[in-house]
């Protein structure tokens, strides 16, 4: 049998599915990454992340924390496809846990400052505009590279109406239902990290450095 999650009600129960679901949306072979220890599950999923060493993808997750069993403490991630209820209160995990190579980057848990807000109305817009952008610039029937390319050049780039974060905080926002109502987005920033903290989730950044050859100094006289 394969192992579950317990919490405290239905509603956090449905909480995890919902978002396990909106993963999938995103992605069919989407992630969700569980992270729980003293009554806390922290749920992370990617909306952008690298495929290997030389690509320069920024990192973008998702992020809902919820209430669950005070005894439970894992560290595990698994296929957003496999999970399903147990019950009203309990969720199933599947048979099969993955290592997806963003699940190993870590956001720091302290460190971080305020560094502006966003509104939430602007998130949207935002959203749909690069939406838009993106179904624009597909042709009619475009292979899974295609579509990962001009996803990228427009989630990827900084908006200057988004305080030039990336776009995709403001996709990954309204695609895994943390726009909901007015509201502003608050955002934190710690070293190398940005955070967007709204109040159904949080959407996380860390942009990969760069690496190259360093410039040849002259020598002799």
């Amino acid at each position: 049998m394969s192992a579950r999650l317990l919490f405290p009600d239905p509603e956090a129960a449905a909480d995890a599915l919902t978002f396990a679901g909106r993963a999938g949306a995103l992605d069919r072979e989407a992630a969700v990454h569980f992270r729980a220890a003293g009554g806390v599950l922290s749920m992370t999923t990617a909306v952008l992340a690298s495929r290997g060493l030389l690509d320069a993808t920024p990192t973008v997750l998702a992020m809902r924390v919820l209430p669950v069993d005070p005894d439970l403490e894992c560290d595990l991630s698994v296929p957003a496809s496999q999970l399903s209820a147990a019950s009203n209160t309990a969720i199933e995990l599947g048979e099969t846990a993955v290592r997806p190579a963003w699940a190993g980057v870590s956001p720091p848990r302290a460190g971080w400052e305020s560094s502006g807000r966003i509104a939430s109305e602007v998130l949207a817009a935002r959203a749909q505009w690069g939406m838009a952008a993106v179904a624009d610039a597909l042709p009619s029937d475009p292979g899974e590279e295609i579509v990962r390319s001009a996803r990228l050049r427009v989630w990827g780039e900084p908006d200057e109406a988004l305080g030039f974060q990336l776009r995709a905080v403001a996709f990954g926002a309204v695609a895994m239902g943390f726009v909901l109502g007015e509201e502003y987005g608050r955002v934190f920033s710690a070293p190398g990290w940005t955070r967007v903290s709204l109040s159904r989730g949080h959407i996380l950044v860390r942009v990969p450095m760069r690496s190259g050859m360093t410039a040849v100094r002259a020598t002799g006289s």
